[in-house]
């Protein structure tokens, strides 16, 4: 089997990666992304530059955070809500309406040359005000539904049990052992 390449800048979301798919390698690549409210379009696209680079078996991911009372945004744009607003700002306009509720998805695409793959995790959880400072993205302000604490307040096993990535992660893996590329 050909090895299996996450192209990530991001060195959290690898690692959380790894601890899902511990035999993948990092390719440390920031590709471009469009902004589009479609997360498949933003993977077609990332895929379509890698592949223009790279004749690797690899995948890309992207993960939003969608939002009920904001209509679903910021969905894709969440990396620009975050830049502009942060955790807290994101919860003080989230506290303003009475519904609370969100939907964490991770969008992975998968290509081996030949063929493209699409698969998609979430979580659904409710926007709260954050605990911890440095956490990881907007893990401090969104807490799974069924849990008392967020995804900052978890240890990364914890985080990686339930998680949007690992709901995706676990269908590409599941997807290669079907075609024996594990």
């Amino acid at each position: 089997m050909s090895k299996l390449y996450f192209i990530t800048g991001n060195k959290e979301k690898l690692e959380e990666a790894k601890a899902i798919i511990p035999h993948l390698e990092g390719l440390k690549v920031d590709l471009p992304e469009i902004q589009e409210l479609n997360p498949e379009k933003i993977i077609r696209a990332k895929l379509a530059e890698a592949r223009k680079k790279y004749r690797r078996t690899f995948f890309v991911e992207d993960t939003s955070l969608y939002i009920k009372c904001l209509n679903g945004m910021p969905g894709p744009l969440i990396k620009w809500f975050m830049d502009a607003l942060g955790n807290k700002g994101i919860y003080d306009l989230v506290s303003k309406y009475s519904d609370n509720r969100a939907i964490a998805k991770t969008v992975v695409g998968y290509s081996n040359g030949k063929e493209i793959r699409i698969f998609e995790g979430e979580v659904k959880g409710i926007i709260v005000n954050p605990g911890k400072i440095n956490a990881f993205g907007w893990d401090a302000i969104f807490q799974p539904e069924g849990s008392t604490v967020t995804f900052a307040e978890m240890s990364k096993n914890e985080k990686n049990k339930i998680s949007m990535r690992r709901n995706a992660l676990l269908k590409l893996q599941e997807y290669l052992g079907h075609h024996g590329h594990q």
